[in-house]
Order: C-alpha cells, then structure tokens, then sequence
C-alpha cells in the first residue's frame, strides 16, 4: 500500500497547541466503525456510549521531563541532553539512548555537567549517522529523581507555544516513569469521567508501553509496508489479561485507549483471541489487512499524516472511512494531534 495514500489537509490552526480546560470538555467524534453516520459529542459524555460490562485498557505510563540542558567539559559548550529510552543495564549508573544536540561532534568519554546539579552525562558511543548516542548518568544517588528536578517537558515539534505546567501532559492514571511523549488519548479522562464510567458498570484496567519518540515519526519509505517500526518496552500481568478473558467471555467489550494500548494489546494476544502475559519490547506493526485479535474498540486521538499511528487506525476502521472520519472533523473543526479531540471507534 503506497504511504500517501494516508496523506490529508489540515489546516495549521487546527493543531491544539494546550489542551482542553477541563480535559473532559473537549470533543469526542463518535465512528461507528464501518457505516453509519458521525456524532459529535463532548467528552464527559463517553460513559454513555459504553456497556455495562465493557472494559477500557488504559496506559500507565508517565513521561519523564527527557530534555537536560548541559554544557561540556571542560569547554562549556551548550550542550542539550534529549533522553530517549532507557537501557536494560545492571550497571549502578544506567544507560539511556539519547539525542545529543550540539554544534560540535562529542567523542565517547566526553562529560557533560548540569548547573546546579552535580549529575554527570558521559558520553559512551556517539553515531551522528543514525543520530542516537548512548550516554550513562553518574554523580547522584537517584538519577530518576533527578532527572524530575532538572529535566523539561518533551513536548512534540508541533506544539510550539505551549506554556502550561509539565502535569498537563501526563495523564491522571500516569504512574510508571521513562516515556518521552503522552499516551495521549488518555489525556481527556478526568475523575468525574472514570467515576461515571465505574457507576455505569465499566471497568478500567492498566497495561503500560513506554512511548518513545519514534511514535511522532513519519514513514519515509513509498510503502507502508517497508517501514521498520520502532520497538517499544511494554508490559500486561497475567492477573489483567486474565481478567480481561473473563470480561470479554460475560460479553463484553474491550475498548483500548490510544494505539500504545491497541499495540500492547494486540502483541500479548494469540490466533484465538486469549490474551496472555507479557513482558518485553514489541514492534508490532499494524497496517491495514491486519486482522484485531484482542480489542473490540479504540478511542484515539486524531494522528498526524503519513504515520504508523493513523496506519492502525486505519487499519481498524478501513482506510476510506478512516480518511472520511477525518475530513468531518477538519470541516467541524476538531482539534487535532497531542492536545487535540478524541474518537471512539465502536
């Protein structure tokens, strides 16, 4: 499938630069999933279009502050430190990918330091082809408390006057630590919605995928299917994905929320539909012909052009009717991308 085919206008002002306030108020395009007409709704209202019985899976994920301004020593050149994903290492001092932004080329050994901190990055490779570089963090007793003092919001390149506080990019169930970008279909839910969701019979359960900063990135490659995907940490216990059997065996739905949940969900799924234990990196790939094993619906947020996001979308809901969805909501001004409005697809 050519990659352009999953190209669409948008006009710029149609991209949310803050978030809804309250997050609930903001709208909720409601798909049936193959035909029928389009609803446009608020999202508080989201407990009225679920059953009793149905369940929504929702990511625990927390974003980390990943962009460390330092300088190197001892030159003092301005150095940005943008962290990207953590690496499995029994070392004390642990290693991160990272994106070293400078004028100048950092050998490995090269030191960078932090004003007011005493953290140490230490550069252990450095590829500017690929553009990653491997760095190990010292010089503190808890790097990840640290990197919550000093560290800065990663907010994506196309929100670019954003002057809100760091909590606003996380959600109200964000718990574990290391993404570098929102699951951000989770972003609308509020408390007053997930008690509404609890008094009407649906349940909420947690997996959690650590979003890294591939999510955001465009498929360069003519078709869709040469592109090599990412690989994300993520993780499903055994007592969810039991639970979750059980749900689906009384009857009801599994609604996921946001593509990382689709993708989790559908990595820890066998060919019959039982959802199983899962630990470990994933780069499932979900284009349209995909055939869904594990989800029975998805509330998403609308995705940037050309992306593996909108490519599972797609492939949910059929190519034309996901472009069709799209184009109402740039003629009924929806807002679109990380701080932007939701769809349920059901």
């Amino acid at each position: 499938m050519r990659t352009d085919t999953l190209d669409y206008p948008l006009p710029e002002e149609l991209i949310a630069q803050k978030p809804a306030h309250p997050r609930d108020s903001s709208k909720l395009l409601l798909c049936p999933r193959y035909e029928g007409p389009f609803e446009i709704h608020t999202f508080r209202d989201l407990p009225d279009f679920l059953n009793p019985g149905d369940v929504i899976v929702t990511n625990s994920a927390r974003v980390m502050p990943a962009r460390l301004f330092g300088y190197k020593h001892p030159s003092g050149a301005r150095i940005e430190v943008f962290l990207l994903e953590r690496l499995l290492d029994d070392s004390p001092d642990p290693k991160f990918k990272a994106l070293l932004r400078r004028r100048r080329r950092l050998e490995k050994g090269d030191r960078v330091l932090f004003p007011e901190s005493t953290l140490i990055a230490t550069v252990v490779t450095s590829d500017e082809e690929i553009g990653e570089d491997i760095v190990e963090l010292s010089g503190v007793e808890d790097v990840d408390v640290e990197i919550e003092r000093i560290g800065r919001i990663p907010l994506p390149p196309y929100v670019k006057d954003f002057d809100g506080d760091f909590e606003s990019y996380q959600t109200v169930f964000a718990k574990i630590s290391g993404s570098v970008a929102a699951p951000t279909a989770g972003l609308h839910f509020t408390p007053e919605v997930l008690k509404r969701l609890e008094e009407r019979g649906v349940r909420r359960l947690e997996g959690y995928l650590r979003v890294g900063w591939g999510t955001f990135s465009p498929i360069r490659t003519e078709r869709l299917e040469d592109h090599d995907l990412h690989s994300e940490f993520g993780a499903l216990t055994s007592d969810v994905a039991s639970e979750l059997n059980g749900i689906r065996n009384q009857g009801g739905r599994i609604i996921a929320v946001g593509t990382t949940m689709t993708r989790l969900l559908e990595t820890a799924v066998d060919d019959i539909g039982t959802l199983h234990e899962f630990t470990g990196s994933t780069a499932k790939y979900i284009t349209p012909g995909y055939e869904f094993k594990a989800i029975d619906g998805l509330l998403t947020n609308f995705h940037l052009p050309k992306t593996s996001l909108l490519a599972l979308v797609a492939a949910f809901t059929g190519v034309e009717r996901i472009l069709d969805a799209y184009r109402y909501a740039v003629e009924n001004r929806f807002r679109f991308y990380s701080f932007g409005d939701a769809m349920l697809i059901e």
